[in-house]
């Protein structure tokens, strides 16, 4: 019909933003501290677990230039995800090393830091778990010993003792699966470690209180979070509180949280003056919230015919000193080692464990990472445990239309099985030269994962303006990825039917834009997009009622084209959007509308899921990645030679914007299978500091990539959308460990695939890692029976 929108037209819209940033214009948040603007500095502990006996800040008052120091007296209050259980400043007791104590604010930074100096402690030093083997021992001490006390904002969980929080499905009866006769039970665990985000632009804030109220400017992805928790973490009600967000210069989740912005909302209200809090890429690296260390272990009874009868699994995650993200991210379990393929009946258990080290947090797929390269060596191990071929049990098992989740949910449209075949025929296109005196050692692995978008509530308003351009009003923050720059100014421009040029993006303000989950998950183009589609609906029905009165036609003989209003078949018989704007505007007022939207729910079945923020997901994203490597036998040097993505996008707005998004979520993958490894010394302390000592990978190591995009596959976004930011990096690390396994012989169990790591399983056995304390925990269906 008329009425109806045109769609956006597929194409290679380029970033507005790109030339100001690659020229260094563009004005990111710490291009915002001016002159007058405080400088604060945290005083952080450099032990890992100790009593506070006495915190003197006398001393360090006296020093120059000090405006004003706050401690855990400022900030009173608890707060956390799931459990409030992170106090802002350590208070009686420290948890881990780089943990705030005092927050300095001074004319200059140097000030600031030597008034940090001056503070006078007096610490008594307790023992410190700095791993989940100490931290679920048989009488270890508790981290949290009153965590009886904490306040439940989240119900469900079964918690207790050092496990900040479990989340557990069951479904159908596991040990009648593995007592069958006719079934082989493969048993496989896996250890990964941390893995640091170091986005370019590290955290930063520039904080004022004015007129009662605080103005927070931050590098964040979640505005509302922060304004949320700085009102709790503060006392005070949260809308005495505005954030906006500048451009962001990365993030990957890192900044899915809020860090700094509490620090410098209470030195500004005590000083009365701006504030600015910067990290230094030390402090970034010594408390990032990394992606977790875990150890994974997974059972499988499979028949001979490869079906999969019963799968248990228990994923330990350590969390830090506090629960934070990782309560909330041991959801992901049930869906990313429950979701590739047809279970009959599952058993998962994930588990957050508190430890005295850094806080981890949300990155890039969160657990679904490692969670997929555990499931899919498991599956290799399954193949050959049984004598098939690895992607023939991949074709028969993959989860198609009406398969059953791990959580009962039932899956829609066969996806990952064209995904498949469309990544044999890109193999063939594309097969690998090797050079006659090439010695080294090849191999070849084809990998599946499932992710799933992040939907959540999402607001947006959309102004019609008088040259015939809109505004989109949203709480959404580009984060680098493009989206905000792309693909919603294509959705809303569509609507209206002007370019996408002429789409202005306002930055995220909460004051003037409604509440947002925020953006990552993938999540942006699906529910802001959604939104912003409801709210560019309702302008363009008031501009087609208008165009209908000043052209003396009913609004369904109308179209929206080129910046102009036209009556259907006849062309030059219209007029152009602005004048209709300028009329409307004269007439009755400023053209607007609103759109809101969250997730619908998907139904998981009932009761099989406990203590999950999410039971069921509303949009699955499927891929498929292979990759070839060739490792040096002599030095254990990984080469990554090919690689292959088929990513399930649902419908791609812009193409190009894709494949960049898939190239770096790869590469990025890469660093994390091959090099990147965050370790915890002695003392508790992380042995990386800074790029000097973190290896990323370098240019020499980027591959290009090979990229099919799969489109069609359900989905509840906008023109049938789905995210394709998060889940380029989800089986990078699963493909390259099966493809390291078949070129060496040798089972993988760890990443990172270091050379000395590699070098070991050459040359020796396979190396079986000590989870003792998992087969411990695996016998223990509640907390209750652990340590409380």
């Amino acid at each position: 019909m008329s009425l109806e929108a045109k769609e956006p037209a597929v194409m290679n819209f380029a970033r507005r933003d790109a030339r100001d940033k690659l020229r260094g214009r563009t004005q990111y948040t710490i291009d915002h501290v001016r002159p007058g603007t405080l400088h604060a500095f945290l005083l952080r502990s450099e032990v890992a677990s100790a009593r506070i006996v006495r915190l003197d800040l006398s001393k360090a008052r006296m020093m120059p230039g000090v405006r004003a120091i706050a401690t855990a007296e400022d900030a009173p209050g608890l707060f956390g995800i799931g459990i409030a259980d992170h106090p802002l400043f350590a208070r009686d007791i420290i948890r881990y090393d780089g943990e705030a104590i005092a927050a300095v604010a001074a004319e200059t930074l140097e000030q600031a830091k030597a008034a940090a100096a001056a503070i006078e402690l007096e610490l008594e030093p307790l023992p410190a778990l700095l791993t989940m083997a100490e931290a679920l021992a048989d009488r270890a001490p508790l981290i949290h010993e009153d965590w009886k006390s904490y306040e439940i904002l989240f119900e469900g969980a079964t918690r207790g003792g050092n496990i900040a929080w479990e989340a557990k499905v069951v479904r159908g009866d596991t040990g009648a699966a593995f007592a069958r006769p006719d079934v082989t039970i493969v048993d496989s665990c896996f250890t990964v470690g941390r893995q640091n985000h170091v986005p370019f632009e590290p955290r930063a804030v520039v904080a004022t209180y004015e007129d009662g109220r605080f103005h927070i400017l931050t590098s964040t992805q979640v505005p509302w979070t922060v304004r949320n928790v700085t009102a709790r973490a503060l006392g005070v009600p949260a809308s005495q509180i505005r954030v906006t967000v500048p451009p962001v210069g990365g993030a990957f989740g890192l900044k899915f949280d809020c860090s700094l912005e509490p620090f410098a909302a209470i030195l500004a209200r005590k000083t009365g003056r701006p504030v600015g809090l910067v990290n230094s890429r030390r402090e970034e690296m010594l408390t990032c919230l990394c992606r977790e260390n875990a150890e994974i272990r997974i059972r499988s009874a499979v028949t001979s015919e490869g079906e999969i009868v019963g799968r248990e699994a228990t994923v330990l995650m350590d969390c830090g000193a506090y629960g934070g993200e990782q309560v909330f991210l041991t959801t992901m379990t049930a869906h990313t080692l429950g979701g590739n393929y047809k279970l009959g009946s599952v058993r998962l258990s994930s588990r957050a464990v508190y430890t005295n080290t850094a806080p981890n947090g949300a990155f890039r797929a969160c657990n679904g990472v490692y969670n997929t390269f555990a499931l899919e060596r498991h599956t290799d191990e399954i193949c050959e445990a049984i004598g098939m071929h690895p992607m023939e049990f991949r074709r028969r098992n993959v989860v198609g239309d009406g398969d059953l989740g791990s959580t009962g949910q039932v899956f829609q449209g066969d996806v990952l099985r064209p995904m498949l075949e469309k990544m044999e025929v890109l193999r063939g296109s594309c097969p690998t030269r090797r050079s006659p005196d090439d010695r080294r050692l090849y191999g070849r692995a084809t990998t599946v994962g499932t992710w799933f978008i992040f939907v959540g509530p999402s607001a947006a308003t959309v102004n019609l303006n008088a040259d015939g351009s809109a505004t989109l009003v949203t709480s959404g923050v580009e984060i680098g990825s493009g989206t905000m720059m792309q693909s919603l100014p294509q959705i809303v421009a569509a609507k209206l039917g002007i370019r996408p040029e002429e789409v202005i993006v306002k930055g995220a303000d909460t004051d003037a834009a409604g509440f947002d989950l925020g953006v990552g998950g993938g999540r942006t183009t699906v529910s802001i997009g959604a939104a912003a589609t409801m709210a560019a609906e309702e302008v363009r029905r008031k501009v087609l009622a208008a165009a209908g009165e000043l052209l003396q036609t009913r609004p369904e003989n109308l179209e929206l084209a080129n910046g102009r209003v036209e009556i259907r078949g006849v062309k030059g018989s219209g007029t152009s959007i602005a004048r209709v704007a300028q009329h409307i505007q004269s007439t009755s007022g400023p053209v607007s509308g609103t759109g809101a939207f969250t997730n619908p729910g998907a139904e998981a079945m009932a009761g099989c899921a406990l203590g999950h923020f999410i039971d069921a997901i509303d949009i699955p994203v499927f891929a498929v990645h292979e990759c070839e490597v060739a490792v040096d036998g002599d030095t254990g040097h990984v080469e990554v030679v090919s690689y292959r993505v088929v990513q399930d996008v649902g419908r791609a707005l812009n193409p190009r914007a894709i494949y960049g998004q898939i190239q770096g979520g790869v590469v990025q993958g890469m660093g994390y299978a091959l090099h990147e490894e965050m370790s915890v010394g002695p003392e508790g302390r992380i042995l990386q500091s800074g790029f000097e000592t973190y290896r990323l990978p370098l240019a020499l190591d980027v591959v290009p990539v090979e990229i099919e995009l799969h489109e069609g596959a359900p989905s509840i976004g906008p023109l049938g959308t789905k995210g394709a930011g998060e889940v380029p990096i989800l089986n990078v690390g699963a493909t390259i460990a099966c493809a390291v396994s078949r070129a060496i012989g040798k089972p993988v169990h760890e990443l990172p695939l270091t050379p000395p790591r590699v070098l070991e399983l050459i040359m020796n056995a396979p190396r079986h890692l000590d989870h003792a304390h998992i087969s411990r925990t695996w016998a223990h269906n509640t907390i209750a029976d652990s340590r409380n």
